[in-house]
């Protein structure tokens, strides 16, 4: 069984659902945790978790979209965390790539936020970060003693050296589709750098699908099989006992799944 921890089925593109579900089963895909990225994207992954079975999810609010943000929004992704299937607080953290992305001070307020509420709701937390290592790392070390139900830092990206300072903090690192390209060097460096128990797969579907689907869309947990196969490979390990090593990671930081 093959399970993506990381994937947005949400989307406008994704409007035949039954049809991209049967595929994901038929893929052999067990299990997708459905990553909400503000209220609304939170609340409809909730109900996709109601209607499938083999769907779970995370509430949270997105460093980019907190532009959106109204009051009462933490109160009510607070409500949704303590649904039955939802196994974490998510996406949450910092996000530098584009100079009209929210103020980094709004930013790291309500990261700091997010995760005191995920230790609040006893509940692991999933971390977007992009261009900013050295301040998500810096607020996860001031926050290391809220950590106690661990993280994962999704779509990794950053070098093979800093996954020893992540890890040290219980992190994990799931890898998707751009570890599969030619030119992600340092993404592989760091896929081979990860403990063994501490690496997961994901797509963050409907993007960056892997080779060699690369540049269609949208991208699907269907394509699970392939990513799992690359990091096997790009690690040296047997293709099986890779995938039985993520899903048994999954389960012990998603405490929740029922898999």
């Amino acid at each position: 069984m093959f399970i993506d921890v990381h994937a947005h089925l949400t989307e406008e593109c994704f409007h035949d659902i039954e049809n991209v579900m049967a595929e994901i089963e038929k893929a052999g895909v067990g299990a997708v945790i459905c990553s909400g990225y503000d209220t609304p994207s939170s609340y409809a992954a909730m109900q996709l978790s109601e209607r499938f079975e083999s769907v779970y999810f995370c509430a949270g609010y997105q460093p980019q979209e907190l532009g959106k943000y109204a009051e009462g929004d933490l109160d009510r992704i607070r409500q949704m965390v303590r649904h039955e299937k939802c196994v974490a607080v998510g996406e949450i953290g910092l996000d530098y790539h584009y100079e009209d992305n929210p103020p980094k001070s709004v930013q790291k307020e309500m990261f700091e936020a997010q995760i005191c509420l995920a230790d609040e709701e006893g509940l692991p937390i999933v971390v977007h970060s992009r261009d900013c290592a050295n301040d998500t790392l810096t607020i996860l070390r001031e926050n290391s003693e809220k950590l106690r139900h661990g993280g994962l830092l999704h779509c990794y990206s950053y070098s093979a050296d800093m996954v020893s300072l992540f890890g040290s903090l219980g992190m994990y690192f799931s890898f998707g589709g751009t570890s599969t390209y030619k030119n992600a060097s340092k993404v592989k460096k760091s896929v081979c750098a990860v403990a063994k128990d501490r690496i997961l797969t994901e797509t963050d579907s409907p993007y960056l699908a892997p080779a060699p689907f690369r540049g269609s869309f949208p991208n699907t947990p269907a394509n699970i099989p392939y990513i799992a196969q690359n990091l096997a490979a790009l690690r040296g390990e047997e293709e099986v006992g890779f995938a039985g090593q993520v899903l048994q990671n999954a389960r012990r930081l998603f405490f929740k799944l029922h898999i």
